[in-house]
This record gives structure tokens, C-alpha cells and sequence, in this order.
């Protein structure tokens, strides 16, 4: 397993590979990996005949008061998974080689990065989708994997390629999720023991929701929003930011389910944000 730091370099050797034919299986993330994340490399291995990883804590997708400096990192930890997952490299670049002094270049989804997060943490998918483009040009991968739990992310991501023409395949790959239902995130590692065990309430809600509308419950998606919003409100320590249903393809408000839909949450337990999403899929007529 490969470890590059320099952008020069990964130019370089994607450069050599794409003249070898080999095809570039790429997965983005910001280190403190868990098993989402290795699941994330293991489904590239099934694309790609080189697999590359990028390492690297954004900071242009952290708002003034959010959590850039606590984000926990653990670089030794993730070599060694990722060379037991068989990762071919590990991008791994400092912040002045992605982002020079004088840099004043963003790209932004506009309509995709509004609704959900978009309106509680500005300028955040404004600094993925940068992130994302730059490491798209410096790696040129053929395909990219991405999980659904970011599913905002990944609906802006695959715009932002599709609007910029960039020659690759967006893979989304299902959320993973802890035994109790909750999905597996870097930030799980904020809580507490006891925050941990109110969390569960949170996937759970989404969970019986979900169930329920596949039973045939819920005549429109404002039932199904109040249920959640309802549901969280007998905990004391899940504050809710958002519960919303929108459309699954392009994140506009529906009144109906004739199309597949996301049922999407965020909440704060203690000092820790925690999202997590359902997809209900459309009834037919």
C-alpha cells in the first residue's frame, strides 16, 4: 500500500495508471475510519483495479462554531485497516497542498445544498463540493463510492458531476449501521455512555416510520414528519433540528408519495449532531 502526500505525485501516478488501462476506484474521506468506511473500500475493490483512499479533514466544509478541531483522527489506526481492507493507495496531503494561502476558487451545487443541512450549516456542501472536485482532478478516478447516510452529500456530489461533465460513476452504497440500528459515523465517538444509549432512540424512530409506511400508514408525508418529531419528544436528551420528507431525486418538498421520497433527520444529543435518513420507496397507484 502506497502512502502519497503530495499532489504532484497522485497526479502523477493516476496519470501512469490510466496509460496502463487500470480502472480507479476511489473512496473520499476525512480518517477515523470505521466499518462504513470499509465497507466503502471493499465495494471499490469490486470496481476498480486500483483502489486509492484520501485521508484528509476538510476545513472548508466546518462552519465558524463547528467541530473542525475536535474531529477525532486516528492515522495510525486507519493504515492499519486500510491495509487489511487491501487498499492500493492512501492520499493523505496536507492542508497547504490542497488549499494554498491564496486560494479563492469554490464550487457550489446552489438548489441541492439548501434544504436539510444546507440550512442549519452554511457554506458546508459549498466546501464538499470543492473538496470533492479538487480530489476528482487530482486522482481522476472512474468511479467514486459514497454512502447513503451523507445522502444530501451524495445528491450533491452526483450533481456537481453531472453539471461539470466529470467523466466518473457515483456509487452509493447503503449505511451501515451498529447492531441497535444506529448508523456508524466518526461522531458516534463524541457520546458518552449514557448519550450512546438515547442515540438508539433516534434510528428507531426513523426505523418504526419507515415500517409503518410500508404497512400502508400515513396518508400523506406530513404524517409521517409529525409521527418522528412526535416520537423524539419523549426523549429529553435528543434535541431535533429537522425532520423533513422530500423528494428522493432532487430534495423538493412532496405532498404525495407517488415518488420514492427521503425521510430525513438530524438531532443533537448532548453537543454531538447526529443525521440519519430513510428511503421510502413510491406506492403505485
Amino acid at each position: 500500500m502506497k502512502i502519497i502526500k503530495k499532489v504532484s505525485d497522485i497526479k502523477r501516478i493516476s496519470a501512469s495508471l490510466h496509460k496502463e488501462g487500470k480502472r480507479i476506484a476511489f473512496v473520499p474521506t476525512m480518517g477515523y475510519l470505521h466499518d462504513g468506511h470499509l465497507t466503502l473500500v471493499d465495494v471499490a475493490r469490486k470496481y476498480g483495479d486500483i483502489v486509492v483512499v484520501s485521508i484528509f479533514v476538510n476545513p472548508t466544509q466546518f462552519g465558524h462554531n463547528e467541530d473542525l478541531s475536535r474531529y477525532p483522527r486516528d492515522t495510525k489506526g486507519d493504515l492499519k485497516k486500510l491495509r487489511l481492507h487491501k487498499a492500493d493507495i492512501v492520499f493523505m496531503p496536507e492542508n497547504d497542498e490542497v488549499y494554498p494561502a491564496d486560494f479563492e476558487t469554490y464550487v457550489e451545487v446552489v438548489q441541492m445544498s439548501k434544504p436539510l443541512c444546507g440550512k442549519f450549516r452554511p457554506g458546508h456542501f459549498r466546501g464538499v463540493a470543492t473538496i470533492v472536485a479538487k480530489l476528482f482532478n487530482m486522482i481522476k478516478p472512474h468511479y467514486a463510492i459514497f454512502g447513503k447516510k451523507d445522502y444530501q452529500q451524495l445528491l450533491v456530489i452526483k450533481r456537481m458531476v453531472r453539471d461539470l461533465n466529470f467523466d466518473i460513476r457515483i456509487i452509493g452504497v447503503d449505511t451501515i449501521r451498529e447492531d441497535d440500528l444506529l448508523a456508524m459515523s466518526s461522531r458516534n465517538s463524541y457520546l458518552s455512555r449514557g448519550e450512546r444509549g438515547v442515540a438508539t432512540h433516534f434510528a428507531e424512530s426513523l426505523y418504526l416510520a419507515e415500517r409503518m409506511y410500508r404497512s400502508g400508514k400515513f396518508n400523506k408525508p406530513s404524517d409521517i414528519v409529525k409521527f418522528v418529531k412526535n416520537y423524539l419528544k419523549k426523549y429529553r436528551d435528543i434535541k431535533v433540528q429537522y425532520v423533513e420528507l422530500l423528494d428522493a431525486e432532487n430534495l423538493t418538498e412532496r405532498k404525495d408519495f407517488k415518488r420514492d421520497t427521503v425521510l430525513a433527520s438530524a438531532v443533537f444529543i448532548g453537543k454531538t449532531r447526529l443525521i440519519d435518513n430513510r428511503i421510502l420507496k413510491k406506492r403505485c397507484p
